[in-house]
């Protein structure tokens, strides 16, 4: 009897034991930024940590906390271990990225975000890992976002009528494309947007469509002006401090890259393509103007854009990175990526859906 009891003290404690084992999983904190309806907080991050936590059998968890920083603080937040992951726009960082501005350059060609993402990682990982442009962190996935759009308060009918208005930009290509057109810049994080234009600071806005219902603008700037292709693409990277990165075991890291990587940048594209229709549906709802430019107006501004993907080779040169093959190499896995199986909803996080 007394060994009876022995052994069931023993199974109880064994169980116990596992039962603490499996609470004490690890857990990555994910600081996050722009609003809590931002595609990137309703889709990306809820549909990665479901992946996460299936790859690592439960080993690994997820979670997500808003308002830890400013966006152009994400940086160093997750380089000082202050959180483990985060997602960077490199436009809000002037100075430290110049190989991200590929994919934001006007293409003037219209192409699915999810490609373009797939397209930038594989770019990456051939030719600016090794740059030194995102030391300190781990670089864990790469996003493009849909095509540029100008929002504004009132109607144009040429590019001539935007000289001198004060309109948002992030940075990166979009400060190339504002002095091009003679607009006068306001950097503003896209959180500050939607008051800027309401206290009249802005007269406008230069995002991508998705920010006309995330960030709400189309219920202050109701013209959108639209180009073919876009103004202009967005950079981001997700990335993870390198020191968490260490301190998972070899079969979580595994289990990890297998639904990080590729799998993650075209994840985060498949959000943009989604979120972009359903800023244009928002949009519409409340009856904003969408604005086509006449063709000699677009060629006026393919004129004006003409120099800027040979200025980026040579500054991609500056880099030790060989800004020629790198620009035919991401074009020609864009177009490779089109041609492959996209993420299907089913799976993917998205209430909306």
């Amino acid at each position: 009897m007394k060994m009876h009891k022995l052994a069931t003290l023993t199974t109880f404690t064994a169980l116990s034991l596992g039962a603490f084992h499996s609470a004490a999983a690890t857990e990555l904190t994910v600081s996050t930024w722009a609003g809590p309806n931002h595609g990137v907080n309703t889709i990306v991050w809820p549909t990665w940590a479901n992946w996460v936590e299936e790859a690592t059998e439960g080993r690994v968890t997820v979670n997500v906390v808003h308002d830890m920083g400013p966006p152009n603080a994400q940086m160093e937040l997750i380089a000082d271990g202050v959180a483990d992951v985060t997602w960077l726009f490199h436009g809000l960082m002037p100075g430290r990225f110049e190989l991200t501005k590929l994919p934001e350059l006007p293409t003037f060609e219209d192409f699915s975000s999810e490609a373009a993402s797939v397209a930038y990682w594989r770019t990456h990982n051939e030719y600016f890992a090794d740059a030194g442009e995102h030391r300190g962190v781990e670089v864990i996935g790469m996003g493009v976002h849909g095509p540029g759009a100008l929002f504004l308060k009132d109607n144009i009918d040429s590019l001539d009528d935007l000289r001198g208005k004060r309109v948002r930009i992030g940075g990166g290509v979009m400060s190339d494309i504002s002095n091009a057109l003679e607009l006068t810049g306001v950097a503003l994080p896209p959180a500050s947007t939607y008051e800027a234009a309401t206290q009249g600071v802005i007269d406008g806005a230069m995002l991508t469509l998705e920010g006309l219902r995330s960030f709400r603008l189309a219920e202050v700037l109701p013209y959108t002006v639209q180009m073919p292709g876009g103004f202009y693409r967005g950079s981001f990277s997700l990335v993870m401090n390198p020191d968490t990165w260490a301190s998972l075991s070899d079969e979580d890291r595994e289990a990890i890259e297998s639904v990080s990587g590729e799998k993650l940048s075209q994840l985060f594209g498949y959000m943009m393509d989604v979120v972009d229709v359903r800023g244009i549906e928002f949009a519409e709802e409340r009856g904003n103007t969408f604005i086509e430019l006449p063709a000699e107006e677009v060629e006026r501004f393919q004129q004006m854009a003409a120099e800027l993907p040979g200025a980026w080779k040579e500054a991609a040169s500056d880099k030790g990175v060989d800004g020629e093959a790198a620009h035919a190499y991401f074009f020609e896995q864009l177009e490779a990526a089109e041609g492959e199986e996209g993420l299907s909803a089913d799976e993917v996080s998205d209430p909306e859906a």
